[in-house]
């Protein structure tokens, strides 16, 4: 029987972590990381990344890998995480890929391309956003690429400003560049977990309060001093941007930063279920079944 990949997607804290481990060890595979904000060194207590325990000996790829300076890329990504899936293939062994980064699992499993960039181009298209509002920028996508704006919403100036970009530099639609998902790359087998909407609400409530516990407040110190605050895309991570806040406002009160960050990453919850329910590949799964990794291993070894 030949090796597959398997992709274990889903919203936050929902038990994707315990379950890519489990895969690994019954599959004889690793696990290759598919959380954006994992791939920095430092980010421990706020990713919830595994620690050396819960990783129970399962090598885990494209986790550390980044200091909090450097800025993560969907591009850099995909080139590194084919890498470690095809080099598991070749030797018969199972590449889980484990994460809620719904476009970094995306850049794997399909046919996902990168256009380059350019600064001036951006600036440019950044100060005509700034100047006459994410609307008008829409109103122009539509009518460039009317298949990019029906894809992006109105208020999303960052992928509205990209979108424009590609087109001005390539002089193709942005949306030529969009997967058209069909068969999943490599044969890949799309796993989601996902909970009851109030109780992964309380899971989250309840590991944000853990996390400060452990000390998140600490390790945000840390990470500050290390650039923390320069840095574009980690710094935008969920409860580092609240207690980078907090720690701006020098009051020495991080409950509110916790309560922030509480409802932040609900809200990022119900965008990722949002995302991962578009694709029909995926597999759903109830994170609290107790079969569940028995149920996961019957789908992905027919």
């Amino acid at each position: 029987m030949s090796v597959r990949p398997v992709a274990v997607v889903g919203p936050t804290a929902t038990g994707k972590t315990a379950l890519g481990v489990e895969l690994a060890l019954s599959l004889d595979g690793e696990v290759v990381n598919a959380d954006a904000m994992q791939l920095y060194r430092g980010m421990d207590i706020g990713t919830a990344k595994a620690t050396v325990e819960e990783r129970r000996g399962v090598p885990h790829r494209l986790l550390d890998v980044l200091d909090v300076t450097e800025t993560a890329s969907v591009a850099a990504y995909q080139r590194d995480a084919r890498s470690e899936v095809e080099r598991l293939l070749a030797e018969g062994r199972t590449p889980v890929l484990v994460g809620g980064s719904g476009l970094y699992v995306q850049a794997v499993v399909d046919d996902l391309r990168f256009p380059g960039t350019d600064p001036e181009v951006r600036a440019s298209l950044e100060a005509e956003a700034q100047r006459l509002g994410a609307q008008a920028l829409h109103e122009r996508l539509a009518v460039r690429d009317p298949d990019a704006a029906a894809a992006i919403l109105p208020g999303n100036v960052r992928r509205i400003v990209r979108a424009l970009e590609v087109i001005e530099i390539t002089g193709e639609a942005f949306s030529a560049n969009m997967p058209k998902p069909g068969e999943p790359r490599y044969g890949t087998v799309l796993v989601g977990v996902d909970r009851d909407v109030a109780a992964l609400d309380e899971r989250v409530d309840l590991r944000v309060e853990q996390m400060f516990a452990d000390g998140l407040v600490d390790e945000v110190r840390a990470l500050e001093r290390q650039g923390l605050r320069e840095g574009r895309t980690a710094s935008r991570a969920l409860g580092y941007q609240q207690v980078l806040a907090a720690l701006e406002a020098g009051t020495g009160d991080f409950t509110q930063a916790a309560d922030e960050t509480a409802q932040a990453t609900r809200r990022f919850v119900r965008k990722q279920r949002k995302w991962f329910r578009r694709d029909t590949r995926i597999h759903w799964f109830d994170g609290a079944d107790p079969e569940l990794g028995d149920r996961v291993r019957r789908l992905v070894t027919p």
